[in-house]
């Protein structure tokens, strides 16, 4: 009597691949997974080659998804971008990716130094935009979005400066909505305001540094539609000392205390005193509109050692003296600072060398993408754990498998 062999139910590695990915593109292009965004990301970026002459043996697109999936995964350099391709190398041939080989390290060097720097940082802002309104509506706040520059430390200009990118950072979304670099001989005062025309900030609360205390970018602010508080220091000196000294002659007219609490080593506490501004500010006429002015004071203990220091800043905004809990918006500031220090230490913004400017800021584009995905991912999760991770971790979990990775891009 023959025997009939039993079925082998258990699939190979391989044919499990083929199955997830094709499971993913189907799905991503019906309800717009963060795959799919990034593709679309990376195929509308233009390409600066010479597509009708010469040997073009790898499509643009494909470059870029490869810097972007392996910085995703915690790969930082050329080398270790190239790699991680040619370890992959097969399974991105059956995304219909990268089918002439991975491409060499001079390639990536053409590639970043050959992109326009200005489409792609445009791309990047239509790319963020897809997420935006969706991260918006699920957590039903006002936006704030906060604005500073970064200095890539990488790379040094001919007058001995390093590019400094100004850039909008939404706190809610956790996604940077625009960036405008500074040119070679201006700085942040003069990028400000084109980036601020680069985005929609009515009915939003930007927030920004002392070097934005300027008249031309509150009057924007103001014509847009938004509203703002900025810190303000002795670059603005006869408002900023004219302000500190009436302030001795006023009450506040709400005055609260957030803390003590303990982070980081320290125990803090922070008192938070608003004013109405047209009573202190003497130069009314030249700012415009209704002004709060908003002291903060800090607390600070340190745990091991019992050392007390004490800080004092003051702040300018054009929200009413009644809305309540100014002073997290004054902490919500530094959100952005926090996302300037994830780039170095995660990514290795400040390491990473380039020679020149469009190099460095197209690689800070890419490193903002990378930086929205684990944003994004984090918004559309419904656990409450799952929001709460770090990008270093969510690297280091992805970047053990290809499965993890597509499985990660694939949320919706």
């Amino acid at each position: 009597m023959n025997k009939t062999k039993p079925l082998n139910q258990v699939r190979s590695i391989e044919d499990e691949m083929i199955h997830l990915i094709t499971k993913v593109q189907n799905k991503s292009k019906q309800k717009g997974s963060i795959l799919d965004h990034v593709m679309n990301f990376a195929a509308s970026v233009p390409d600066f080659r010479r597509i009708d002459k010469g040997n073009i043996r790898h499509r643009l697109n494909d470059i870029i998804i490869l810097m972007i999936l392996g910085r995703t995964c915690g790969h930082v350099g050329r080398a270790d971008i190239i790699a991680f391709g040619r370890h992959n190398q097969n399974k991105f041939r059956k995304m219909g990716i990268l089918k002439n080989g991975i491409p060499s390290e001079a390639t990536l060097c053409r590639v970043e130094n050959g992109i326009d720097d200005l489409a792609m940082a445009d791309r990047m802002q239509a790319f963020t935009a897809n997420f935006r309104e969706e991260l918006l509506n699920a957590c039903r706040d006002r936006e704030i979005i906060c604005v500073d520059g970064k200095a890539e430390r990488g790379t040094i200009q001919e007058n001995g400066r390093n590019p400094d990118i100004v850039s909008a950072y939404s706190f809610n979304t956790g996604i940077t909505i625009a960036t405008e670099a500074c040119r070679e001989k201006s700085n942040e005062i003069k990028a400000v305001p084109i980036l601020i025309d680069k985005i929609d900030i009515s009915g939003k609360i930007v927030t920004a540094d002392a070097m934005s205390m300027q008249k031309d970018i509150i009057d924007k602010i103001r014509n847009k539609g938004g509203d703002f508080l900025i810190e303000l220091k002795a670059n603005q000196r006869s408002l900023r000392y004219g302000v500190e000294d009436r302030l001795k002659e006023h009450r506040p007219l709400y005055s609260y205390t957030d803390g003590p609490e303990l982070g980081h080593g320290r125990i803090e506490t922070r008192t938070y005193n608003i004013y109405d501004g047209l009573e202190i500010i003497a130069d009314k006429e030249k700012w415009g509109g209704n002004m709060t002015i908003i002291e903060y004071e800090s607390l600070t203990i340190k745990k091991s050692t019992g050392v007390r220091t004490s800080e004092k800043r003051l702040y300018v905004s054009s929200l009413p003296t009644s809305t309540p809990r100014q002073g997290a918006i004054v902490r919500n500031h530094w959100s952005i600072e926090s996302m300037h220090w994830g780039l170095d230490v995660n990514l290795l913004q400040d390491k990473i060398k380039r020679k020149s400017s469009r190099a460095a800021r197209n690689l800070d584009t890419i490193q903002r993408i990378v930086c929205s995905i684990f944003s994004v991912w984090k918004g559309r999760r419904k656990k409450k754990a799952d929001k709460q991770k770090g990008m270093a971790e969510l690297m280091r979990y992805i970047s053990m498998s290809f499965s993890r990775l597509i499985r990660f891009l694939a949320q919706k």
